[in-house]
């Protein structure tokens, strides 16, 4: 499973492309994309928080 920090990278590379985007359609879908990664690493932090035993790296064979 994915960090929460890697989920907000994805949603930083979001938004950064929608900067680079005309405002329409495709600069909405970015920032609608950006929320979801954010969503998702709101969801990770709080299951982690709950399951601290989630934050241990995975093991090799889970790569």
């Amino acid at each position: 499973m994915k960090k929460a920090s890697e989920y907000r990278k994805h949603a930083e590379e979001c938004r950064a492309l929608a900067k680079q985007v005309p405002e329409g359609p495709q600069r909405d879908q970015l920032l609608e994309m950006a929320r979801t990664w954010e969503n998702l690493a709101k969801d990770r932090d709080a299951l982690v928080q709950k399951h601290p035993e989630l934050a241990q790296p995975p093991s090799q064979d889970e790569n």
